[in-house]
């Protein structure tokens, strides 16, 4: 089953912690958005693979897929 990390906050992508085929634990930061001045981490929501769609620097959307994890 794969599960999709999606974006809490409009901002830019601040740090990757897991980048692409490293395995995470639920719970488990994947990466950070920065949004007016604060840092926003987008966790695991289960174990598995990470697939990160988005690249450090990049402006994201609320809502928007950041990364799967299967």
């Amino acid at each position: 089953m794969s599960h999709n990390i999606e974006s809490q906050v409009s901002g830019t992508v601040w740090k990757v912690e897991k980048p692409t085929g490293q395995p995470v634990t639920e719970g488990e930061v994947i990466l950070i958005v920065e949004s007016m001045k604060m840092e926003v981490p987008h966790e695991a929501v289960g174990a598995g693979t990470v697939t990160v769609l988005v690249a450090e620097g990049e402006v994201v959307k609320e809502g928007q897929l950041l990364a799967k994890v299967s």
